[in-house]
């Protein structure tokens, strides 16, 4: 199968699933293969992963390392599935991927739940096919007894009909069969069972004509019933994306095995297995498994992910540090406060996992429209049928025939038709623009909006360091700061040496490097000491009011290097068209007071907040709500993912985290965050063809249904205005392209 293919059906290591689950074996079960001396399977997640080249480049290097069998990606979930020797662990395989550029993070396979591949979509779209296939040669048939076939032809054209029509009903109503007894179990009248009923009815009247040899059979009106309303399904399921709970996959993010030292033996053990006060070992470039504080050891940690801080923090002894971020540069001892189900990563989890089920309680416009029509159709088809037993003096072949033109024309096709139609046209017209609906109410909630929330790192600026100085410095000093700068891993001394290297230069012939956890890196060079890093260590004085990292060799003057986040392409059009819409415009970030304040003068905005922990941005989204505020949150971090759960809509970048994707209700497919504005315009003028097409739906009732009531309406007849009025809906649906 070649790369394309296995981009199109999301084909992993398992070959038929898209789902990572299914080809991942739990920790435990990993842990017993290790045991057992089989072979260990590794999942891992790798959010920068966009392209076939990403797949190609992501599963050679990880197949060329000792011990790995297979490796594959799954690019629609951006995760890798990795068959190895039961020695090889995880640490090399992210380091691999790292030195090809892609950020890589261990998943715990064991907390993700199997989810199935999209079965229903393929289901409805087979009894989809099934009904249009049957829908043609009924009417073929119908064309015969239309043309004037009498008798014994009629009869035999209507039994063929029967033949082909009734089990196609059976097969293809089943969505609604299902979902209509499922409501009236617990007695309510759902929009599936004026459907089911409709079928019934026009199947049922048309197998009694027959039998009869009555003039007229409606088979091909409860075909064209199906054929319809499983089309306005299937566009309704595709607008929803089978999603995965963010919560698992903040919890699959947990490191799964941490190294604790008991009895002076070091031993990997399941996180579940540790307890408050054991000992832990962090190595450099690890994740902490676990809240704790550091008892040995000094280094830098990577609080990106969970806080939003664009620059790694200091950690020496008594520091308190929380599962989830990264140890960079030492390693350290930590003395466990909070391990497995009480760490502060699996509380951001039950964060999303509440505000998720909060969001589940937004009823779209056609279910709060279907409440008052499904018991309306009921009495009408029910009335018609108890006035015309009373008038005819009990001929229940007619009364039944005007009931179930009453139900079929009055059947919520063009209403099932009205969302899900104008929503496919919006999201094929959006997906043009770069964005991703995943939700099939997200466009009904997105022209509601009036407050916007931006996270900053990685949302509204691309979440990487730039040098913005390097033509200040003598050409020897840059030399000298880019031969440190190549033996760190630092995130500012990595972006030093990409732009030195960019601009042509050499490292200059420095000895004897050495990094010193939590301060920076120094060597030797013409036999004085040479250093790269913070400002105390170096000796330099003073704050320069940006991020910057300093070099001084021997007692001249240090020297600063100074950075900036650069800002996403669109990010000031995109702010600029909300204004212009009249939404007003928040920034919350986890970054410094004068990082924030920085980029909110930059843009425009005057209503920021600085230093908000994951659990302050959810509370600051919840006393919005509270205000009636209805909230478009835009963020990409772990940090974020409770935010944009509890927002009224969400949005993240495709660069985004697992987590905060899955949260999200519509994801920004390219870098450029222009189309964000685009997409409130495009959501208010869905929601007005969306009422456009509910006031089509009913006028057409207000015409057609009195004809039914007084009988001048047959089933086909019925059938065939309902037809008219779903293409009606649709065609005005497509006016949005």
């Amino acid at each position: 199968m070649t790369i394309a293919e296995r981009i199109e059906t999301g084909e992993t290591a398992g070959g038929i699933s898209a789902c990572p689950a299914c080809v991942a074996a739990p920790s435990a079960e990993r842990l017993a293969q290790m045991a057992a001396g089989g072979d260990a399977r590794l999942m891992l997640s790798i959010p920068t992963a966009h392209c076939a080249a990403c797949i190609s480049t992501v599963e050679h290097a990880l197949q060329a390392l000792p011990g790995v069998r297979s490796a594959r990606v799954n690019l629609t979930m951006k995760r890798v599935s990795v068959d190895a020797d039961p020695a090889v662990d995880a640490a090399p395989l992210i380091e691999a991927l790292n030195g090809v550029g892609y950020e890589a993070h261990e998943l715990d396979a064991g907390l993700l739940s199997a989810t199935e591949t999209d079965r229903q979509g393929r289901d409805l779209l087979m009894r989809l096919g099934v009904a249009f296939f049957s829908m043609m040669n009924v009417m073929l048939l119908s064309v015969a007894v239309w043309s004037g076939a009498g008798d014994a032809t009629r009869d035999m054209f209507h039994w063929i009909s029967g033949a082909i029509a009734l089990p196609t009903v059976v097969f293809a109503g089943q969505p609604f069969f299902k979902s209509a007894w499922a409501s009236l179990r617990v007695g309510r009248l759902g929009m599936d069972v004026p459907i089911s009923l409709a079928l019934i009815l026009a199947s049922g009247i048309s197998l009694f004509e027959t039998i009869h040899s009555g003039h007229h059979a409606y088979f091909d009106a409860a075909v064209m019933l199906a054929f319809f309303l499983l089309l306005g399904r299937y566009l309704d399921h595709r607008t929803r994306a089978v999603a995965r709970s963010a919560a698992e996959e903040l919890a699959a993010l947990e490191v799964p095995r941490a190294t604790v030292l008991r009895d002076g033996e070091e031993l990997v053990v399941p996180i579940s297995d540790l307890a408050a006060g054991e000992l832990v070992r962090v190595r450099p470039g690890g994740r902490m498994p676990v809240d704790g504080v550091v008892v040995e050891g000094t280094s830098e940690i990577d609080r990106s992910l969970l806080t939003g801080e664009s620059l790694p923090a200091w950690a020496g002894p008594n520091s308190v540090v929380s599962a989830g971020e990264v140890n960079l540069t030492g390693p350290l001892m930590l003395r466990v406060t909070a391990a497995g189900r009480d760490s502060s990563l699996h509380r951001m989890a039950d964060l999303v996992a509440v505000a998720e089920s909060a969001k589940t309680k937004y009823t779209s416009l056609a279910e709060r429209a279907a409440r008052a029509y499904s018991p309306l159709v009921h009495l009408l088809s029910f009335s018609a049928f108890g006035y015309w037993m009373w008038a005819t003096g009990g001929d229940i072949r007619f009364a039944v025939n005007i009931s179930a033109a009453v139900l079929i024309i009055t059947c919520p096709c063009a209403l099932g038709l009205a969302v899900p139609a104008v929503v496919t046209a919006a999201s094929g017209k959006l997906f043009r623009k770069g964005l991703l609906i995943k939700d099939g109410t997200a466009l009904e909630r997105l022209a509601e909006v009036d407050t916007v929330v931006f996270d900053k790192t990685g949302t509204l600026t691309m979440g990487a360091p730039e040098l913005t100085n390097l033509g200040d410095h003598p050409r020897q000093a840059t030399e000298v700061a880019l031969a440190l700068a190549l033996a760190s891993g630092h995130p500012l001394a990595q972006a030093l040496a990409q732009a030195a290297r960019a601009a042509g230069l050499q490292p200059a012939p420095v000895t004897d490097l050495r990094e010193v956890p939590g301060y920076g890196i120094e060597g030797q060079w013409r036999d004085q000491t040479v250093r790269l890093g913070r400002a105390g260590w170096c000796g330099a004085e003073g704050d320069l009011g940006v991020t910057a990292t300093w070099l001084c060799t021997g007692d001249r003057q240090p020297r600063p290097f100074t950075f900036t986040d650069r800002l996403r392409p669109g990010a000031e059009a995109a702010i600029a068209g909300l204004r212009a819409e009249g939404k007003a415009i928040r920034l919350i970030s986890g970054d410094t007071e004068g990082a924030v304040a920085a980029l909110a003068a930059r843009l425009g905005i005057t209503d920021y907040t600085s230093g908000a922990l994951p659990a302050e941005k959810a509370a600051l989204l919840a006393d919005l709500t509270a205000q009636g505020r209805r909230v478009l949150m835009v963020g990409d971090g772990l940090n974020d993912t409770a935010a944009l759960a509890a927002a009224h809509v969400s949005i993240s970048p495709a660069s985004a985290l697992d987590a905060a994707r899955t949260a999200s209700d519509i994801v920004l497919l390219g870098q450029d965050m222009a189309p964000i504005a685009d997409a409130t315009r495009i959501a208010r003028q869905s929601a007005a063809r969306i009422k456009e097409n509910f006031g089509i739906s009913a006028l057409y009732n207000v015409i057609a249904v009195p004809l039914a009531l007084v009988g001048a309406a047959t089933p086909l007849a019925a059938a065939l205005a309902m037809s008219l009025s779903s293409i009606s809906v649709t065609l005005n649906a497509l006016r949005l392209k």
